[in-house]
């Protein structure tokens, strides 16, 4: 059963992939931690990039209760470097039944 965080990882990696304006895409995890590195097409700019990177982000996340952590690392020869992580929710979403007091039966929608 895939989830919602990988399923959204997966649809990212693959519009990225047919993105016009990259020329070649490579996605690492480094210590547990999710690195994308973009060679741009010639012409592109840093921002549009960026404004790239997160029009893909944001069709990956239609629909799920992610969020977008995304942060510049550095230049690397010919390649951008991102630090791009889709995040969820930090409140608990449903009763796990052990009488919590911050139970979600006990709070208002």
């Amino acid at each position: 059963m895939v989830t919602d965080h990988e399923r959204a990882s997966l649809l990212f990696e693959d519009l990225l992939e047919k993105s016009i304006a990259i020329k070649e895409v490579e996605l690492k995890k480094i210590a547990g931690i999710p690195f994308v590195y973009l060679m741009p097409a010639e012409g592109v700019t840093k921002r549009e990039l960026e404004d790239i990177l997160k029009w893909c982000a944001s069709k990956a996340m239609k629909g799920k209760r992610l969020t977008l952590a995304m942060s510049y690392v550095r230049k690397n020869q010919a390649f951008y470097v991102y630090r791009v992580r889709f995040l969820v929710p930090q409140r608990k979403m449903f009763c796990c039944g052990n009488l919590c007091d911050d139970c979600i039966r006990f709070t208002e929608p």
